[in-house]
């Protein structure tokens, strides 16, 4: 849950800088505001790797994924 915490914060974040809503994420990733709701649910554990980073992609990132 607390990589999940950080995930959603920081994409919040990148949307916040970029000043992209909701809808406007979903309809770039061509998935639904639900779907982004619970991408940026820091208590939601369902997202899927790929879905992470297509949000990544929309803006302008990219998703890293370590073991340290």
């Amino acid at each position: 849950v607390a990589i999940k915490r950080v995930i959603a914060w920081e994409l919040e974040q990148e949307m916040k800088r970029q000043h992209v809503s909701k809808s406007a994420l979903a309809r770039q990733m061509r998935t639904s505001r639900a779907a982004v709701d619970r991408l940026l649910d820091p208590l939601s554990p369902s997202v899927t790797l790929l879905t992470l980073e297509r949000a990544a992609r929309v803006l302008g990132r990219k998703l890293l994924v370590r073991f340290g």
